[in-house]
Order: structure tokens, then sequence, then C-alpha cells
């Protein structure tokens, strides 16, 4: 895979970690807008959830996000 910021080829696998209270371990990308519910809470039920992996690239530190249907 190719840098769009600089070009290098080569990003370094990895994933963006979500460590806030009752997560799973890894940030998700959900589809739509962000709607709040009456606590103030992201509404997701019935949403589509996908797992956020990245890549950094060697040279410059840029990251690449790719959602996969997977989370």
């Amino acid at each position: 895979m190719k840098c769009t910021q600089c070009g290098a080829v080569g990003l370094e696998p990895g994933f963006v970690e979500d460590d806030g209270e009752h997560s799973r371990g890894y940030a998700r990308w959900i589809a739509g807008p962000l709607e709040r519910g009456v606590l103030g809470g992201a509404k997701r039920m019935g949403r589509a959830r996908w797992q956020i992996d990245a890549g950094r690239c060697p040279q410059c530190g840029h990251l690449e996000l790719f959602a996969h249907e997977r989370a």
C-alpha cells in the first residue's frame, strides 16, 4: 500500500485503540450521522458497525484508516 501524503510504499499495519469505559479495545466506524439519545450517548441500535484498521507510513507517520465489516 502507498501513503497518500508522501507516496512511500509499505504502510505498517495497526489499529486504533479505544480504551474508554465498556470498550472492546478497538475503535469502530458506525454508519450514519451522530444522533444522541436521552442520556447523551450515541444512538447505535440497528446501524452497521465496521472495525477500523490503520496503516502508518514509516516515512512521514501519516495514518490511513480502513473500515472492515467484521466488528
